[in-house]
């Protein structure tokens, strides 16, 4: 089924594009039924984020363990001039993918403008609603500022951009790695498609966690206060709410493990016992081993090495690299190259 495509307007300053897809809910359904009849068993990380799941990785955001979100606010708040001086053209635009809250994105906006006088915005997120919430709070800090959103994922987002020529030169954000979330070819696949969007000279600025001890780096996705536990355990209660399932979180266990050969953080939900877990809107019986792990999410780390391959790859040139001051987390320039 196509996109739902609405447009709602405030003024002249924020436009919002609508292009969640009607049968989202049915998505999910389809994904939680292909997942949990492979093997081994899978679900997918993008459903961590309904209205439960959002707010508990704010929370992770703020542990002591996870240092990514206090590792990439140091460096955009000691470098962002810099990241933006770095970009060439008179008048940039800000593109971001993922934007959520949009809270480090700030450090950016007001360093653009302290160069320019005004600033076009580009968010794109999958929550119309938190679109629509942290655009109204920007729009009320930066009097300068203009905001055309879309709600939609990535790859929908992208083909509307596409459309767009009106930006000129672009300045696009993906922080947070949210790179790790994929895997080689995936990550692969949508720095291509971000470049098919930007033009020869535009920059985007990636955001990744780098390779270290392997105590740190489990530590970061298995907090001892448990609320990455929870997190990663809301998805199968999201399955219950929605597709009315009947898993007894009591019954699994969150499971991280990084595996270095791979350069990978992996996460698990692990069954505690031999069990038989019903979904009733699916007509599903699913049968757990006691042991058995059911994936939920990759987190890849990088080298420096491996950024500048992945820009090579892509269509980019990895021009510059900021790290904090304990080298744990990279911001890093890429420059799209000529095609």
């Amino acid at each position: 089924m196509s996109p739902a495509i609405s447009e709602q307007a405030s003024g002249e300053r924020l436009k919002i594009h609508n292009l969640v897809r009607e049968d989202a809910r049915s998505s999910f359904a389809e994904d939680v039924r292909a997942g949990l009849s492979s093997n081994p068993k899978r679900l997918f990380p993008k459903y961590f984020y309904d209205a439960l799941g959002s707010q508990l990785f704010e929370a992770i955001c703020l542990l002591p363990e996870y240092y990514l979100t206090r590792a990439e606010n140091e460096i955009l708040a000691r470098y962002a001039d810099e990241i933006v001086k770095e970009v060439d053209g008179d008048e940039i635009s800000l593109l971001e993918m993922g934007s959520g809250s949009a809270s480090k994105t700030r450090l950016i906006i007001e360093a653009i403008l302290r160069r320019q006088s005004d600033l076009l915005f580009i968010p794109v997120d999958i929550s119309a609603s938190a679109l629509e919430t942290s655009s109204r709070v920007l729009l009320q800090s930066y009097p300068s500022l203009r905001i055309n959103a879309y709600a939609s994922d990535y790859y929908d987002g992208l083909a509307a951009l596409a459309q767009d020529e009106r930006r000129g030169r672009t300045l696009a954000l993906f922080l947070g790695s949210n790179i790790g979330n994929f895997d080689e070819d995936e990550a692969h696949a949508f720095l291509r498609a971000l470049r098919q969007v930007l033009s020869a000279g535009d920059a985007l600025l990636l955001g990744a966690d780098l390779r270290k001890d392997a105590q740190v780096l489990e530590a970061a996705y298995d907090d001892s206060l448990g609320i990455t536990a929870s997190f990663n355990l809301n998805q199968l209660a999201r399955i219950n709410r929605e597709l009315d399932a009947d898993f007894n979180l009591r019954a699994f266990r969150h499971y991280v493990t990084y595996n270095k050969e791979s350069g990978r953080v992996e996460v698990y939900i692990e069954s505690l016992r031999e069990q038989w877990v019903s979904i009733r809107k699916l007509d599903m019986k699913i049968h757990f081993r006691e042991g058995e792990r059911l994936h939920t999410e990759n987190s890849c780390k990088y080298d420096l090495e491996g950024l500048s391959h992945l820009a090579q790859e892509t269509g980019y040139r990895r021009a510059h690299t900021w790290l904090d001051r304990q080298e744990r987390f990279s911001s890093n320039l890429f420059i799209a190259v000529g095609q």
